[in-house]
């Protein structure tokens, strides 16, 4: 039986439309896919319910924003709607006094620390770091995740001083994408200079790829595999864009095989590191297709896996773990479960 005919047989998707050309291409690289054991992340950025995966504890593992809710760019994609989620820690001894009472009340195992950029795509963590810290001091065992933005190799090393544990950035690999999308007027040298500088770093360094961040469509996402290949980074993360974000009418969705060719292009350019499914991508029967291009073509991580997800890995014989963290930051597993494949030879 061939892996189209299998995903037919599975009830989460039985109305999904896939592109046949497509699954035979993963179903040739099968091997890539099934020697890697994929996790499906459950992080508390919001409310998450699966008929295969249970939720976790409300703050586990949170996102907190030293913006609120504001940002300078306010980007045709996001709108500043990815701050609302987050929960606000405008001055340093806010972010002290919130973690610290998770951590006692809700067995807080870490946190994303995140914000709104200013007009050139900076976010002021400096007088953050302190509390980092001290945070780290008391609290080894805490991961910190920090949302970079651009920045030179002395905040890189700063962050890296205080004891962060995992850095991320979105690459851009289109200069049309940065002016008219992000509104900003720098080079995509820019982009990789701060990966570069990152990875001078002993911090985990986990890239970000919007597909189809220009307006929905498959622009310069070759060329931002391109940069992230040069480097050692710890882990891949892509996302899809999201259209509800931004204003009526200025983006389309990407349709789910165009998606999954960048998966699969991703999967090939960078074949030793790991490459995950960030929380961002459309929701609905599209995303569940997504979902199952992302475990057939051998990616090693889905965050908010959507249903169906736990059996497409159990048909094409992928042994899975739920950890409830940021994908980009293992905190250690709660559930683990190994599977063998139903796939009939």
């Amino acid at each position: 039986m061939s892996w189209l005919d299998a995903l037919s047989r599975i009830e989460d998707l039985e109305d999904a439309e896939f592109d046949a050309g497509l699954v035979t291409d993963f179903e040739r690289r099968s091997d890539v896919a099934i020697s890697r054991p994929i996790r499906f992340s459950t992080p508390t950025f919001k409310e998450y319910e699966s008929s295969e995966l249970e939720g976790c504890g409300k703050n586990s593992f949170p996102a907190f924003s030293i913006t609120a809710g504001e940002c300078g760019l306010n980007c045709d994609h996001c709108q500043k709607k990815i701050l609302e989620p987050m929960i606000p820690a405008t001055n340093p001894a806010m972010l002290d006094e919130k973690v610290r009472r998770l951590i006692e009340t809700e067995q807080l195992s870490g946190f994303l620390l995140s914000g709104g950029s200013n007009r050139k795509n900076e976010i002021s963590y400096g007088r953050y770091m302190p509390i980092v810290e001290g945070l780290k001091r008391d609290f080894p065992e805490l991961k910190i995740a920090v949302h970079t933005a651009l920045l030179d190799e002395r905040r890189a090393k700063e962050m890296e001083s205080a004891g962060v544990d995992n850095v991320m950035m979105d690459v851009i690999g289109a200069q049309e994408t940065i002016e008219q999308v992000y509104k900003l007027q720098r080079p995509v040298d820019d982009f990789e200079e701060t990966l570069a500088a990152l990875c001078t770093t002993s911090m985990q360094v986990t890239p970000h790829i919007v597909i189809g961040l220009h307006y929905g469509q498959i622009v310069g996402e070759e060329y931002a595999l391109d940069m992230v290949s040069r480097y050692d980074v710890n882990a891949l993360v892509l996302v899809v864009i999201m259209p509800f974000y931004a204003k009526p009418g200025t983006f389309v969705t990407p349709e789910t095989s165009d998606v999954g060719r960048i998966f699969l292009e991703a999967r090939e350019r960078i074949p030793d590191q790991q490459v995950l499914l960030g929380c961002a991508r459309p929701p609905g029967m599209h995303k569940r297709v997504t979902d199952a291009y992302a475990i057939m073509a051998g990616l090693d991580g889905i965050a908010f896996p959507a249903d169906g997800a736990v059996s497409v890995a159990h048909t094409i014989g992928r042994p899975f773990e739920q950890a409830h963290s940021c994908c980009s930051i293992k905190v250690g597993s709660d559930l683990k479960i190994r599977l063998q494949s139903s796939f009939a030879a």
